[in-house]
């Protein structure tokens, strides 16, 4: 072969080489770019996922949310309920007692008889003051009352209603969370008013707020108390299925 043919050859042949490489490197690209597209698609997919698991994590949190506030609202009215109940119940309770009382109790008896006389008061006015005072408890306003009521026992320590009015001294301490308080008004009833109806009650009032301060023993001599000096009192029964339950 003749030098310039072998040039030609020479050229031709390295154009086709060339032109095959160029084949190759762009077969090699289009493989890369789809593997790119693949993977790219498969990470979309999985942060989808994700997002998508998330979004169902916080709705199920949100209704389970719901469903304890729920709760919460039907334990808080079923509270209130309760002792609303609890309330009238000692308040109807106190205006038995009294009426009891006013048609010749112990409280009112003779003072030939032992019972303490009773200062010469206005039981009118008196009444007029008592009813006041409870009638601040039983609307729920129980910093009133409890001002209302220690008037009351300091002005007319000796009156008919002074054993009553203490006891709801006390209630009024209770049911703002102050049992130190509400222990030493109800002691008063106790003590001073030993032999009153609402002595009984009053201990019961005391073992509680000793059972809520975590003092078992002082529970359980409270409640003692109310089953050895008041057996036959209403308060007494209840001192018995509460012993029971220790």
């Amino acid at each position: 072969m003749n030098r310039p043919l072998r040039i030609a050859f020479l050229i031709a042949t390295l154009g086709a080489s060339q032109a095959q490489a160029g084949v190759f490197d762009d077969d090699e690209a289009r493989r890369q770019i789809a593997d790119q597209k693949i993977k790219n698609e498969a990470r979309f997919d999985q942060q989808a996922k994700a997002q998508l698991e998330l979004a169902n994590q916080i709705q199920r949190q949100a209704e389970e949310n719901a469903r304890l506030r729920g709760q919460i609202e039907t334990l808080n009215y079923e509270l209130e309920t309760a002792k609303k109940r609890q309330q009238d119940f000692y308040l109807d309770l106190d205006t038995r007692l009294r009426k009891f009382e006013g048609t010749g109790s112990p409280a009112a008896a003779d003072p030939a008889s032992g019972a303490p006389a009773k200062s010469a008061g206005d039981p009118a006015k008196e009444s007029q003051e008592y009813e006041a005072a409870l009638n601040q408890f039983k609307a729920g306003k129980y910093k009133d009352a409890a001002a209302l009521f220690g008037a009351f026992v300091q002005k007319a320590p000796d009156s008919s209603l002074a054993p009553n009015a203490q006891y709801w001294l006390g209630n009024a301490w209770y049911a703002q969370r102050d049992c130190k308080r509400a222990i030493e008004a109800q002691s008063v009833v106790t003590t001073r008013y030993a032999d009153s109806a609402k002595a009984p009650d009053a201990w019961l009032a005391i073992a509680t707020c000793q059972q809520e301060m975590g003092n078992p023993t002082g529970t359980k001599r409270s409640l003692e108390t109310v089953l050895s000096k008041y057996p036959t009192s209403p308060a007494a029964e209840t001192a018995q299925q509460r012993l029971k339950k220790k």
